[in-house]
């Protein structure tokens, strides 16, 4: 198996390295680590890669907080430690303006982040049946795969949307239309979530009282939507505050 030493990261959070000529995109490798890797996609320009193995671990490498993090695609980069995960992405961000636009900061000021954690206030979730699984299954796909990741929680999701995966789970399995509901949308602001479930066909009688009971169960406003993004619309609570968050250390509020 061939050996590479990571140079840098891409906007993925993918380890890149050069070889012969070529660039080698690693799955999960970080900055200065050496790696002997296995391509699974070559092009006559670059590959992509996973590790084989790691000879000399990178500094900033640490332990994923997240049980599923490698087989989900939710997130890239819970191995890298924070404050180089927030280097990573300002040089990924200032060599898109060099190599776009020929363009160099003259300053650049310090930047702005938020929480490590629960960070995610919009994702989109993937819905399916399995009857292998005896169930429904509500996540993000799994890497480099149509499947959906069997998680019963998500680090970077905020805290109240990660405990409502069971639940939902849960939900799907007890509607008629179970296999209709092909993915979740969700949009979390400082005083409302909200789940917007995509819809295959129409929502029977017993299907909206029992989605009705889970909003109010669970304190969120469920949105259906039948056609395209334009079709989605408040199912209950119809009346709800509107989604906004602020950035009290800034005085601002964003809607």
């Amino acid at each position: 198996m061939p050996f590479a030493r990571i140079e840098s990261l891409d906007r993925e959070g993918r380890g890149v390295a050069h070889v012969d000529g070529k660039t080698i995109f690693v799955d999960g490798a970080i900055t200065g680590e050496d790696v002997e890797y296995s391509a699974y996609r070559k092009k006559p320009a670059w590959e992509a890669a996973q590790i084989v193995r790691i000879e000399q671990e990178g500094a900033a490498r640490v332990s994923p907080r997240c049980a599923f993090f490698g087989t989900c695609g939710g997130c890239s980069m819970q191995h890298i430690e924070e404050r180089a995960q927030v280097a990573a992405k300002q040089r990924v961000l200032e060599d898109a303006l060099w190599h776009l636009g020929r363009v160099r900061p003259e300053t650049v000021l310090r930047p702005l982040h938020g929480l490590a954690w629960g960070y995610r206030h919009r994702a989109r979730m993937s819905v399916r049946w399995v009857e292998k699984k005896g169930g429904s299954l509500v996540g993000f796909r799994e890497r480099r795969s149509s499947y959906v990741t069997e998680m019963t929680s998500c680090e970077v999701l905020p805290p109240k949307v990660s405990a409502l995966i069971r639940p939902l789970r849960a939900l799907i399995d007890t509607l008629d239309m179970q296999g209709r509901i092909p993915q979740i949308e969700v949009a979390v602001g400082d005083a409302l979530t909200v789940l917007v479930l995509r819809v295959l066909e129409a929502v029977g009688a017993e299907d909206r009282e029992r989605l009705k009971r889970f909003a109010e169960d669970h304190e969120v406003q469920l949105w259906l939507q039948p056609e395209g993004p334009d079709s989605a619309h408040p199912f209950w609570p119809q009346a709800a505050p509107g989604l906004y968050y602020t950035l009290p250390e800034y005085g601002l509020r964003i809607a």
